[in-house]
């Protein structure tokens, strides 16, 4: 699948701590939810002992994503944070086991959902950011990314499969492609499509052929995906050789790419854009007026800031003042389950957006050109996702932290002028200043240290953009760092990637705050 900036780096608009455990989960519960008609009894849900959810699955999220998405529920749905208690009242008995199966990918669901009429399986994967990828139904290796409509047709085994795959293409002109699946008693054909199909189309495209049963998945993603999809480049350098060092900005080459991702106008994209700064500028007014929230660790901090920065009792530190204060607003709404986007994640949803809203308040420079940064931005984390991933499961903090110090150090320099060149060596330096950060939550929330890395993330951002347009050197162009980072990434630890079994998270402080989080129940699972 082609990395789209609304898809894979500028959202989901969501609720929760983690992008990668709840908009995620709630995903996959989406297309679980319609794998059985809206209509189940009994979901079992299995994480693999090794993986990262067995010690983070009902404090960082995925519970509650995943109850949300089963219940058919958006990313942002107000009633998220209660959905273990309305999943039960629904009537559906969710059980959650932990199991040796050795997954590959610390972060696999594994779900078995019956009624009384059926019973399916599935296996779907959180990648980062919110993105999924179902792996497997039934058994049979079926890739679902929630960037088609998806119909899947079980079909008689005796049915006569001689050219099944061209008649489906050739009867049904909606079909983006057609893939036949092949397994031990089953047949399973998968119609992926830019709109939802009817069962009498489906019908009339298979012929005379018996299907057994037709399931329609709707898609989870705001780009659908389609034959035409394309993009004019997909690394930096690919970016520079086309557009040359003194090229165009930034921010509109960013804006072509998602146009051609997405088959809709340059006028779109920056509507979109706009219409999710106008989100985060909502969600930035709320956290400095103050959040409250029972259940976390830290108490609302931002006021306190606010009210020192406005009667001159900080450091002088110019328009990073006004960025920091944004940074903890945006951090304490998503810890109160407001509404937040993730940008690239969650967990690191502050430092991107809060640089470029706040940089863009001190310049006195309105929504529009906040849009056009947050593009330049999307842009640099677009060829992040391509080469690597967002997900600290994956790569540690370095994945969720770095890659948004380097998203806003490329939007920041854009911001203030600079060329393609130094937008990128900005976003190169950025990366280079956070490669080996680990991700150790303190209690299995991401409060702290999440919310100083944040700070830095921004913080480092700002210096990288300044030292960029006055001339600095990268030296290491952005693509290499990219795959340093990656590599750097396959090299840390298992309890050094988002597992709260490593750094912080284990010391003395971090444990006497989970026995009072958890009391007795605190588990960890080594």
């Amino acid at each position: 699948m082609i990395v789209s900036i609304f898809n894979d780096v500028v959202g989901p608009v969501m609720r929760g701590a983690s992008s990668s455990h709840c908009a995620a989960a709630l995903r996959i519960g989406r297309l679980a939810r319609d794998l059985m008609d809206g209509e189940i009894a009994n979901v079992l849900i299995e994480f693999d002992r090794a993986g990262s959810l067995p010690t983070t699955h009902d404090t960082q999220g995925s519970d509650m994503g995943l109850f949300g998405g089963l219940m058919g529920w958006d990313a942002d749905d107000e009633r998220l944070p209660n959905s273990h208690l309305t999943i039960r009242e629904s009537g559906i008995d969710v059980r959650i086991e932990i199991v040796d199966v050795g997954d590959p990918h610390p972060n696999t669901y594994r779900l078995t959902l019956t009624n009384p009429h059926e019973s399916h399986s599935l296996i779907a994967i959180s990648t980062g950011g919110g993105m999924i990828e179902v792996l497997s139904i039934g058994g049979l290796p079926i890739r679902i990314c929630g960037d088609y409509f998806e119909t899947l047709v079980w079909l008689d085994s005796s049915t006569d499969l001689d050219a099944l795959q061209e008649d489906v293409m050739t009867r049904l002109a909606e079909s983006e492609d057609v893939l036949i699946h092949y397994g031990e008693g089953q047949t399973v054909v998968q119609i992926k499509s830019r709109l939802r199909l009817t069962d009498e189309q489906v019908h009339r495209a298979l012929g005379d052929r018996v299907s057994l049963q037709v399931k329609h998945l709707a898609p989870v993603l705001p780009v659908l995906s389609g034959k035409s999809s394309c993009v004019p480049f997909t690394s930096a350098a690919e970016m520079m050789a086309i557009a040359g060092a003194n090229g165009a900005p930034l921010w509109q080459m960013a804006t072509r790419y998602e146009a051609a991702r997405g088959g809709i106008s340059e006028s779109e994209v920056l509507a979109e854009m706009t219409r999710i700064v106008r989100i985060l500028r909502r969600s930035i007014a709320q956290g400095v007026e103050g959040t409250s929230y029972e259940d976390r660790i830290l108490p609302a901090q931002t006021p306190g800031f606010k009210s020192r920065l406005d009667s001159g009792g900080l450091l002088d530190g110019g328009m990073l003042n006004r960025i920091v204060l944004y940074v903890s607003a945006l951090m304490e709404v998503k810890s109160s389950m407001g509404v937040i986007v993730a940008a690239p994640t969650a967990g690191a949803c502050a430092a991107f957006p809060a640089s470029v809203i706040g940089a863009c308040e001190a310049l006195g420079l309105g929504e529009e050109e906040m849009a056009k940064a947050m593009l330049a931005g999307g842009l640099v984390g677009a060829f992040i996702a391509t080469a690597w991933t967002f997900a600290a499961e994956v790569g540690g903090c370095q994945a969720e932290g770095g890659s948004a110090a380097a998203m806003a150090a490329g939007a920041l320099a854009d911001l203030a002028g600079g060329t393609l060149e130094q937008s990128m060596t900005a976003a190169s330096m950025a990366l280079q200043n956070m490669i080996g950060l680990i991700c150790d939550p303190v209690g299995r929330r991401v409060e702290v240290p999440c919310l100083g890395k944040n700070v830095m993330a921004a913080s480092n951002a700002l210096s990288c953009a300044n030292l960029a347009i006055s001339g600095f050197l990268a030296v290491i162009p952005f693509d290499e760092v990219v795959e340093t980072a990656k590599r750097v990434s396959a090299q840390m630890p298992r309890e050094l990637r988002c597992t709260g079994l490593g750094g912080l998270a284990v010391t003395k402080s971090a444990l006497a705050i989970e026995q009072r989080l958890y009391g007795q129940s605190a588990l960890r699972i080594m």
